[in-house]
């Protein structure tokens, strides 16, 4: 028989000739098979969740209808929610579980405990969930005593002898061998979509289209292999990388979103959390901290190409790439060329913060007005009382001195006479005082006071600040927050 190789190494639906099963197939499929039961399949992205899935259900044969929802389609999601509403019996497959609403999760999850509870003895739906990491887990926690009763498995990369047995049997369909398969795993790693699209391309490279008469052996380089993959996978995902980097409102030094992707790229998972990233890696700290409190959730929601291919929880700072094709890309991305191309500046820094603000209590409304509207322009800005609870137990002097001395690219200060006589204002300016000497200090004269270490004949903003008149926002904006903006931009 001949076959094509699309169809024996297949990177798009469930292989047929070259399917393996993982260790606990059976398992799976014996959960799946009890009416009732349901059932709950984590793990990272290319190990194959939804392929087992189908694989089972296609084995079972047992004329039950099987209705296969994902989170990603909103049509999906309403079908869902009229399942868990009226009890609709049937099974479902609910893919990208993690990716629904936290209500819906619930909805889900007490369903679940219903079919645990009562099995065969009432009509509901027999559930099948699919998500990442630890979805289990976060179901456990909607419903805690869901644990006993629910089929929950993990599927793991592949083994090295599930890869050999994967690449074995779709040369046996094609009447080929490939020389040093074992480099395939290496690059692979057990991700079984990756290994389906390494031997199609190798094959490629060979002229090899379908089974061959004669027994063809074939010899490869991987990083040429490597190379081939990537750049058939460029005009899918470059603009959607591109996008994510730029962030939601480009400007040539904001750059936080380009180093936390390209950090990623460099783990051995797609799914990441933020925090223990941030605390691991020094070098990307201040990036990540910058965005994974509030501006990585807002561009995923602003940009829909974005949000077609990264996910974050905000609640767990959990961070993923879902597609193992779009991760593949993304680890042998040249990101040199990426940061030309989305129009960076080189720079070795690495902020927490675009702008610090230093003010005096009696300016606290003209700072707020600054933080909210330099916020909304995709600026991360320390404003004090937006991160006390962050530095509950910590000493201010230390964590001041750290982020008016250090950690923000600019400090915007609000110089009047209550700033010289306030303790706090007056501690910070001697730390970000020394700054002045490289123009990263932008003073607001609210008045003319002189202060020592910062020159009379500084480039600063005059401004009127009177909270009684009814256009000072209007001329706040207009006067400083906009020439802020076009300072981070310059």
């Amino acid at each position: 028989m001949v076959l094509l190789l699309e169809e024996v190494f297949r990177t798009e639906g469930v292989p047929e000739f070259t399917f393996v099963a993982p260790p606990n197939y059976s398992e799976i499929l014996l959960d799946i098979r009890r009416s009732g039961k349901p059932v709950v399949l984590e793990g990272q992205s290319g190990t194959g969740k939804t392929t087992c899935v189908k694989r089972i259900v296609a084995e079972l044969g047992d004329g039950l209808q099987t209705e296969y929802l994902t989170a990603r389609n909103p049509v999906h999601v309403s079908r869902i929610e009229t399942i868990v509403q009226q009890h609709l019996t049937g099974r479902f497959v609910i893919d990208d579980f993690h990716r629904l609403s936290q209500p819906l999760q619930e909805q889900i999850a007490n369903v679940a405990k219903l079919s645990a509870e009562l099995g065969d003895e009432a009509d509901l739906p027999k559930l099948i969930i699919i998500g990442i990491n630890q979805v289990g887990s976060a179901l456990i926690q909607l419903v805690p005593d869901i644990a006993k009763r629910t089929g929950i498995h993990r599927i793991s990369p592949g083994r090295k002898a599930d890869i050999a047995e994967l690449v074995e049997s779709g040369c046996s369909s094609l009447n080929v061998k490939i020389v040093n398969s074992d480099a395939i795993y290496n690059e692979s790693r057990g991700d079984y979509w990756l290994t389906q699209q390494l031997c199609q391309s190798i094959c490629i490279s060979s002229n090899v289209t379908q089974t061959q008469e004669d027994i063809k052996s074939i010899e490869f380089n991987i990083d040429e292999i490597r190379q081939r993959v990537v750049e058939r996978l460029r005009a899918a995902y470059y603009p959607a990388v591109k996008e994510f980097c730029r962030g939601r409102r480009f400007r040539p030094s904001n750059d936080p979103y380009f180093k936390l992707l390209r950090e990623v790229g460099q783990q051995e998972s797609s799914i990441v959390d933020l925090t223990e990233m941030a605390n691991a890696v020094p070098t990307v700290r201040g990036s990540i901290n910058n965005i994974k409190d509030y501006r990585l959730q807002i561009l995923i929601e602003s940009k829909p190409l974005v949000a077609t291919h990264f996910y974050y929880n905000t609640d767990t700072k959990t961070f993923a790439i879902e597609d193992p094709a779009l991760f593949y890309f993304i680890k042998h991305l040249d990101w040199n060329q990426l940061r030309q191309d989305c129009g960076f500046r080189e720079s070795s820094d690495d902020y927490q913060f675009d702008v610090a603000l230093s003010f005096a209590g009696e300016n606290r409304e003209l700072a707020q007005h600054i933080y909210e509207g330099l916020r909304t322009l995709d600026v991360t800005v320390f404003y004090d009382a937006m991160f006390e609870a962050n530095y509950l137990g910590k000493a201010w002097s230390a964590q001041f001195a750290e982020i008016f001395g250090k950690s923000s690219r600019y400090v915007v200060c609000l110089l009047d006479q209550n700033h010289a006589n306030k303790i706090w204002p007056t501690f910070e300016r001697e730390v970000f005082s020394p700054r002045v000497a490289s123009a990263s200090v932008i003073p607001i004269f609210l008045d003319k006071t002189k202060f020592v270490g910062i020159p009379q004949d500084i480039v600063g903003i005059p401004f009127t600040f009177d909270p009684t008149l009814p256009d000072w926002r209007t001329r706040a904006d207009s006067e400083i927050i906009y020439k802020l903006i076009d300072k981070l931009s310059a």
